[in-house]
């Protein structure tokens, strides 16, 4: 009988026993389950985060000054990402890109509001995104001048390489999260088993069982048990 969770006997309830001993038993007892469930969880977490790794992404930015208002800066903001300029960017590195598909990999936008511009790229690439980020500022500054008439552009500083992707994950968290939720579905699933056995495992459930008092038992016989006392009384013989 499941000492965990005691069912109620000929309408008379039976309080809970729960103790460490018995946590340790349930435990123990069928541990093997619970190692056979982190396992396979832990694979699993493993096997989802290879599935599920992106493709690292670089980023690099480079800073440019335009000399002018708010909404004529706007207007030229937006020039950086056009056709005109990106076609030369594309002609001059040998990118197998359109400009539609370059310009979703820039990002332009002013620095508090101030005639700082920053132009950040992502790729894949960490040195691409240098050299895609430096010749959009350099082909805008040298284009504008022929669209507006507009001089007053200077490059404040170049795009350096970063090394460490923007968009990095790590695997080991999903990986140590199967191993944790492996381990607590383990041990639910030994509860659950334990709170569904019904046999009398001890002599307390006997007299929880009938309500009477058991003065004795009689241990089980088998093999093992038969040859130490064999060896018991020929000990005790010599």
């Amino acid at each position: 009988m499941n000492r965990l969770n005691q069912p109620f006997i000929e309408g008379k309830g039976i309080a809970k026993d729960i103790n460490l001993k018995d946590l340790y038993r349930v435990i123990v007892k069928r541990l093997w389950i619970v190692l056979v469930l982190t396992f396979l969880t832990t694979i699993a977490g493993w096997y989802y985060s290879s599935l599920n790794k992106a493709e690292p992404l670089y980023e690099a930015s480079t800073n440019i000054i335009i000399e002018a208002d708010s909404e004529y800066r706007k207007t030229l903001q937006v020039i950086i990402k056009d056709t005109i300029v990106l076609e030369k960017v594309i002609a001059d590195l040998g990118l197998e890109k359109s400009p539609s598909s370059l310009a979703g990999q820039i990002n332009v936008y002013s620095i508090d509001d101030s005639q700082v511009v920053r132009i950040s790229v992502t790729d894949t690439d960490s040195k691409r995104a240098v050299e895609i980020a430096n010749t959009t500022a350099k082909v805008f500054s040298e284009k504008i001048p022929s669209i507006l008439n507009f001089k007053d552009i200077r490059i404040l500083s170049e795009a350096k390489e970063n090394p460490f992707p923007i968009n990095e994950s790590s695997p080991n968290k999903i990986i140590l999260l199967a191993f944790v939720f492996g381990i607590g579905l383990g041990i639910g699933l030994l509860f659950l088993i334990d709170s569904l056995d019904n046999s009398i495992k001890s002599e307390s459930d006997i007299e929880m069982l009938l309500d009477i008092q058991v003065l004795g038992s009689v241990s089980s016989m088998n093999k093992r048990n038969i040859s130490k006392r064999k060896n018991k009384r020929i000990e005790s013989v010599f």
